[in-house]
């Protein structure tokens, strides 16, 4: 497929993750309000989110030279056949009010086709990965997606949109529909780490809308790596930049797309 050596490069992946969510672990000890800033409407970052990129940056650039970078906050660099796509720290909300869940994601694409993904939820010490075609772990540890075969049996995760609400009122219908026909709904602020409780069978399903690359890359390969089904809203295979996902166990993947398309129908709608 390629010349990396994926394993090497993983593991070495792993490691920075380890080092940089250290730095991220001990600032929080010494984090205030007065360090948040706001891109935009319920946007937020800290200093933490820049430093944490830096640090991930300047690694990854060590790793593989002369890579590309997609990141949350520093953007987009000159397209190259491999690329990283970085959030530094998915889940600032969560970590500006010390709710201890964030993660560090990070995958490699080869044109836009991923090939490597890490997601280290810091609060749990759990470091979830998956190299295409080798399947996903957890702390080094095989993974696989539930086995549950029933919606009404299922736990769903979610994410509610904070700035863009053109389809807000799609978004709360389907959540009504699925509050009375699923055990329940849960949304834990970070898409990365809803994407590898989907892989570790967790939840049976995970879906939002509103997403950017580097919230979604890493672990829509984790949860794919574990046998799980992704796709977009509209059952397409656009959901790394399409801006939205549904990652699901498969065996309910059929029956929670139908409610997903009952309320938001089609791309031609």
């Amino acid at each position: 497929m390629n010349s990396l050596q994926l394993p090497d490069l993983c593991n070495q992946v792993i490691e920075l993750t380890h080092e940089v969510g250290h730095f991220i672990m001990t600032e929080q000890e010494k984090f205030t309000s007065s360090d948040i800033e706001k891109k935009g409407f319920n946007d937020l970052v800290t200093y933490v989110d820049k430093g944490s990129e830096k640090k991930l940056v300047e690694g990854l650039n060590k790793i593989l030279p002369r890579s590309g970078i997609i990141a949350e906050e520093g953007g987009e660099t000159e397209k190259k056949e491999y690329t990283w796509i970085i959030d530094p720290l998915d889940g600032t909300t969560n970590f500006i009010h010390k709710l201890p869940c964030f993660a560090i994601s990070i995958a490699l694409v080869q044109n836009k086709e991923p090939l490597l993904g890490v997601v280290n939820e810091l609060n749990l010490k759990e470091c979830f990965s998956a190299i295409k075609g080798d399947g996903a772990k957890k702390n080094g540890k095989k993974i696989h997606v539930s086995e549950q075969q029933k919606l009404g049996n299922s736990l769903i995760a979610t994410g509610f949109p904070y700035n863009d609400f053109k389809l807000h009122e799609n978004y709360m219908s389907l959540f009504k529909d699925l509050m009375t026909c699923t055990q329940g709904l849960r949304r834990i602020g970070s898409a990365s780490v809803d994407l590898c409780y989907v892989a570790c069978g967790r939840f049976e399903a995970f879906y939002e809308y509103g997403l950017k690359p580097w919230d979604v890359a890493a672990g829509a390969l984790i949860a794919k790596e574990a046998e799980g089904y992704l796709s977009d809203f509209y059952n397409e295979n656009d959901y790394i930049f399409g801006k939205s996902i549904v990652a699901s166990n498969g065996h309910i993947h059929k029956e929670f797309m139908s409610l997903v398309q009952k309320h938001f129908g089609s791309k031609t709608n």
